[in-house]
Order: C-alpha cells, then sequence, then structure tokens
C-alpha cells in the first residue's frame, strides 16, 4: 500500500471514528423521549405495546455497523479503540451536562433550570447504566466478530456480522433496561416489554444493515486492493 493510500485508509478510519461517537453520546442524550412504532398493527407483549422504545434506540445499531466494518477492514485492535474512546466521549458529555446543571440559569434564560434538569438530570444515570451494558455488548460483538472471521477464514460477511451483532445485541439491551430499572429510572412493569421490543427492533436493523456492510466492505476491498480476510495496517 502506497504511502498516500495510507493516509487515506487513516483518514477514513478517523470519520468512522467520529461517526461512532456521535451516535453513542447522541443516543445517550435523547433516550428519555419514548416512541410507539407500529409496523404489525396493533400488537402487545407482556401487556406493553410492542415496540414501545426510547429514540436513543434509533442511532444505536449504527455503532454496530462502524464496529463490524472497522473489524473487518481494520482489525480487532482499532475496532476496540474506537469503543474505549465512545465510552470516554460520553462519560465527558455527561460531564458538561452535569456542569451545565450546576450553572444557574438567568431569568431571561429560554430553558430554565427545571426544564434542563428535567430533560438532562437523569442522563448521567442513564450513561452509567448504558456504558456498563454498551462496553460489554461492544467487546462481546467484536470478539465473536472475529472468532467467526478466523473461523471461516474471511469468508461469508454475513454469518459474523449477524451472530455477532444478535449476540451483543441482547446483552446490551437486557443489561442496560435491567440497570435503569435498579436505578428507578424506568418502572419494572416496562421491564420486558422494553426488553423484547429493543431486541427485536435491534436485530431488525442488525439484519438490515447487512447489504450495507457488503457494500462498504466491497469498496473498501477494491479501493484498497485488500484480498479477503486482509486488513489496513494503521499505526
Amino acid at each position: 500500500m502506497t504511502q498516500k493510500d495510507k493516509k487515506l485508509a487513516f483518514k477514513v478510519y478517523l470519520y468512522l471514528g467520529a461517526l461512532f461517537i456521535t451516535a453513542l453520546v447522541v443516543s445517550n442524550l435523547i433516550f428519555q423521549k419514548f416512541f410507539y412504532w407500529n409496523p404489525f398493527g396493533e400488537v402487545e407483549i407482556f401487556g406493553a405495546p410492542l415496540f414501545e422504545i426510547s429514540v436513543g434506540i434509533l442511532p444505536y445499531p449504527i455503532t454496530f455497523l462502524i464496529t463490524d466494518l472497522i473489524s473487518e477492514i481494520y482489525g480487532r485492535k482499532k475496532a476496540n479503540q474506537v469503543v474505549v474512546a465512545g465510552i470516554f466521549a460520553s462519560f465527558f458529555s455527561m460531564g458538561i451536562v452535569l456542569l451545565g446543571n450546576i450553572v444557574p440559569a438567568i431569568e431571561k434564560s429560554p430553558v430554565n433550570d427545571i426544564l434542563y434538569s428535567k430533560v438532562f438530570a437523569l442522563s448521567p444515570i442513564a450513561v452509567l447504566a448504558s456504558m456498563l451494558a454498551y462496553l460489554l455488548a461492544q467487546f462481546v460483538d467484536i470478539r465473536i466478530y472475529h472468532l467467526w472471521k478466523d473461523y471461516t477464514n474471511g469468508r461469508h460477511l454475513w454469518l459474523r456480522n449477524n451472530f455477532s451483532t444478535f449476540s451483543s445485541q441482547f446483552i446490551d439491551t437486557f443489561t442496560v433496561v435491567s440497570l435503569l430499572c435498579l436505578f428507578q429510572v424506568l418502572p419494572w412493569s416496562m421491564f420486558y416489554g422494553l426488553l423484547v421490543s429493543g431486541f427485536i427492533f435491534k436485530i431488525m436493523v442488525a439484519a438490515i444493515d447487512t447489504p450495507f456492510l457488503y457494500l462498504f466492505v466491497y469498496i473498501f476491498r477494491r479501493r484498497f486492493k485488500l484480498k479477503v480476510g486482509e486488513e489496513i495496517v494503521l499505526y
């Protein structure tokens, strides 16, 4: 690979990392709004409407697509580095949110202290729950992805993409919903509905993103002349 190609590969890696971190931080900031998605009609599960979910879940599957893409092209080490950077960014953003909550609003402020606290007060607790779940889920995702990649000698991209994502998404959904209920951010009555709805929604998105992963991997391999299973080495 030429020096020019290495610079381009590094620049793309930075942009992928930026997208990953943005999606992760935003999901933690907007999670308190819930919506009802109704693709199959009026369906209930455990007494709650199916797909009654938080808007914070919307950017979340993107992070798993990005880590799978980075794992495929740049390797396990670079994928883990992005995950750690995302966790750091999330805690840093919550520190800023807390600082904003401490500073008193002036009388003419469009957003007063009560409104600000109502929107962001639970965010630090949510981030703690989310990060504990996310840290476990992402590292499981990357680990399983590379186990399947080694086992299949770099073939069957759809297999490692879906198997790794399905496993990690269940771990993530179960852990974060459990912690949010434990910290009394959400009532336990919502536990099973959110667990099943969140997991089904995530695996549907994971299945949908498989063609996009194939497309992006194809573009990378063609541009950088990579063989199946070959990775770009960045220092």
